[in-house]
């Protein structure tokens, strides 16, 4: 089974660096993770480097303890000439419980050339989904 262009999964073990005083994962460390998968989403869509430009929502709907497993999917929902909207879920997984997703955001990114400046998605091989 192959994953359409833009988009990405990555699981990730909270772990107690990654914590706060409570024992949870850390907001800090929640956003990190996002904007990897953000950006993995973003690079592997424009197959060039990507760069973020805005986060324009983030929201922690349910702590996640030490010992969880988080399940991170981004994908690709809005693809302009340079930019791309990528949207960021997360579940968390422990066993015997049910996932629960504990974790949104939706990042504006902008595909980049050698020098940093802006350049054009192409769009030659998108999925249809993706476009």
């Amino acid at each position: 089974m192959t994953t359409p262009n833009g988009t990405v999964e990555l699981r990730e073990l909270v772990l107690p660096p990654h914590a706060n005083h409570r024992g949870t994962l850390f907001a800090g460390e929640g956003l990190r993770l996002m904007a990897k998968a953000a950006f993995l989403a973003a690079r592997g869509l424009a197959r060039r480097e990507a760069v973020m430009a805005a986060v324009t929502g983030v929201e922690f709907l349910s702590p996640v303890a030490v010992g969880q497993a988080l399940l991170l999917r981004a994908w690709v929902s809005r693809v302009g000439r340079s930019s791309m909207t990528v949207c960021v879920t997360g579940r968390s997984e422990s066993p015997g419980t049910p996932p629960e997703e504990v974790l949104k955001g939706v990042f504006e990114m902008v595909a980049v050339d050698g020098s940093g400046r802006p350049a054009a998605i192409d769009r030659a091989y998108l999925n249809k989904e993706a476009a």
